[in-house]
């Protein structure tokens, strides 16, 4: 896992939505996520699955009755993508850097290609009742 960036820049552009904690409400993360970056005239195809990624694991790992989880999109001047999904399990952190599951295992790849298509990403906790994942995408590089 890298470490996240200290300084912020203003975001050009941002977008943020709750949504259901649901295999439901991941699928629609993902959705939204490709048609927002299409109307700003951005490549969306890494964004959008590590947006699938991260919004199934918070479906999946980071549920609790009753709380959702929210998306984040935020594109710098600095052209640089950051993504983030916060969750409702701060208790849930995933490990620190992703490794290869055991070979017949049907899950547990997800963060490896999330660090695969993203240029940094890590683990930020907020309150104690949650955490946000966290990946960025410097654009200049990939356009």
């Amino acid at each position: 896992m890298n470490q996240e960036t200290i300084r912020t820049p203003i975001p050009v552009h941002q977008f943020t939505i709750l949504l259901s904690a649901t295999r439901r409400g991941a699928r629609l993360a993902r959705l939204l996520a490709g048609e927002q970056l299409r109307s700003w005239g951005l490549p969306f195809e890494a964004a959008e699955q590590i947006v699938a990624e991260l919004a199934s694991n918070a479906a999946l790992h980071g549920h609790v009755p009753g709380r959702s989880f929210r998306l984040a999109l935020r594109l710098t001047e600095a052209a640089t993508l950051r993504i983030e999904v916060t969750d409702a399990r701060a208790d849930r952190s995933p490990p620190a850097d992703a490794q290869l599951p055991p070979a017949d295992a049907e899950s547990g790849r997800g963060l490896l290609l999330v660090a695969a298509l993203s240029d940094r990403w890590g683990t930020k906790l907020g309150s104690p009742l949650c955490k946000t994942i966290w990946a960025e995408i410097n654009l200049s590089i990939h356009m």
